[in-house]
């Protein structure tokens, strides 16, 4: 999206958020997305590692790599991009970038946020379903009264706790990318509480994704401005390319 230099003058946001997913990770593979291991023969490869070190797929890069070539076709030039310094992340931003020109991939500055990482999953981030049940008896009923969006996790966060920071990292765009085209690449649940705030979800809205709205490996979300709203307004979500 290209605005003239006048109207350039008059926005305070930025004139395009282009939000990536990260692209397919080992753990992705292993629990299809699921809250927990299926056992111990499911979860042996990856055990212990912490959620800031998950690596990709091979699967992943290549995801990644035919994304960037659609990224650069469609939305051309942006000026920063963010991803969360997790290494899925990071190594997702790295090939979107790899299928650019070399000297327009040089000119974009390049930042890591902690505030846009994913939800800490606490201390059943490595369990199976049947550990979850028997250390913590009580997870399933609580989660089912305070719902998903509430319910926080043993040890771990909630999604209303991840708004807190995504808030302040939005407000940092606001504040000092105004009129700048930015690609992020985050997570999930983070995309998640970066929808509540954009688009004013209210609680119902946020207490989970409706059927087949799941956020997609390399799903692409696009905000453009709108010079009439006077503020960024989604439009498209969870787009694939590859």
């Amino acid at each position: 999206m290209k605005l003239g230099k006048e109207k350039c003058k008059n926005i305070k946001r930025p004139t395009l958020l282009v939000i990536v997913r990260h692209a397919e990770s080992e753990r992705n593979k292993i629990k299809k997305d699921q809250t927990y291991f299926a056992d111990e023969e499911a979860r042996k490869s990856i055990k212990g590692i912490p959620d800031n070190k998950i690596s990709l797929t091979a699967e992943g890069m290549e995801q990644a790599r035919k994304t960037g070539l659609a990224l650069y076709k469609r939305f051309g030039h942006f000026d920063y991009a963010y991803h969360s310094g997790y290494l899925r992340t990071e190594q997702t931003l790295e090939n979107i970038l790899k299928a650019w020109p070399e000297n327009k991939r040089n000119k974009i500055k390049i930042r890591n946020n902690p505030f846009i990482r994913e939800r800490h999953g606490g201390y059943t981030y490595d369990m199976t379903e049947k550990e979850a049940a028997l250390h913590f008896p009580w997870l399933k009923d609580y989660w089912k009264t305070f719902g998903g969006f509430f319910a926080q996790p043993p040890g771990g966060e909630s999604l209303a706790n991840v708004v807190e920071r995504v808030y302040l990292f939005i407000n940092m765009l606001f504040r000092e990318r105004v009129g700048q085209k930015v690609l992020i690449v985050t997570h999930g649940g983070t995309l998640r509480c970066l929808r509540f705030i954009l688009e004013h979800w209210n609680y119902d809205q946020a207490l989970k994704w409706p059927t087949g709205e799941s956020p997609k490996n390399c799903g692409v979300t696009v905000y453009g401005y709108s010079s009439k709203e006077k503020r960024l307004k989604l439009e498209e979500y969870n787009k694939i390319y590859w």
